[in-house]
């Protein structure tokens, strides 16, 4: 069941990000996927902020994890410099979903190392401010989650 949102501006992405990091609960994995500049960042700096984190949230392309502790934490995987789907493994997201949500830049390069219940949500450049967010859930959470954030979003 897929489902578009449209975002206007970085502002709204962010605030779309937090709607979802509001329902998110330990062990949900969000997969964030589209070009560079799509808006995948600012979106899990909504994640963040809706799951209570204060602090600054930046692109992982370097560092692969980030850890920001809210009411449940949330871990930030970029997997953009990733050269094999094996290195997924030396991240051990399948621990990481244990204690808490897991979002995922650039999964298309962990290939079937990732979790198989998750959101997609792909974000498609439409202009220089304008993104559509497209959900694809895999999953009854997931499901569950594509739900709120619609009835959260329109």
């Amino acid at each position: 069941m897929k489902t578009t949102l449209s975002s206007a501006s970085a502002g709204e992405t962010r605030r779309i990000g937090e709607a979802l990091g509001k329902l998110l609960e330990v062990g949900d994995v969000v997969l964030l996927s589209g070009q560079l500049g799509a808006g995948k960042t600012v979106f899990v700096q909504g994640l963040a902020t809706g799951l209570g984190y204060e602090g600054t949230v930046s692109s992982k392309s370097f560092v692969l994890l980030g850890e920001y502790k809210g009411k449940i934490t949330l871990y930030h995987a970029d997997l953009y410099r990733l050269d094999q789907p094996e290195q997924v493994d030396d991240l051990a997201l399948e621990e990481l979903v244990v204690d808490g949500a897991v979002a995922v830049e650039w999964p298309e390069r962990g290939g079937s190392r990732l979790p198989e219940e998750h959101l997609v949500v792909q974000f498609e450049v439409d202009s220089a401010e304008t993104r559509t967010l497209s959900l694809d859930p895999k999953g009854q959470r997931a499901v569950r989650l594509s739900e709120g954030l619609m009835a959260a979003a329109g």
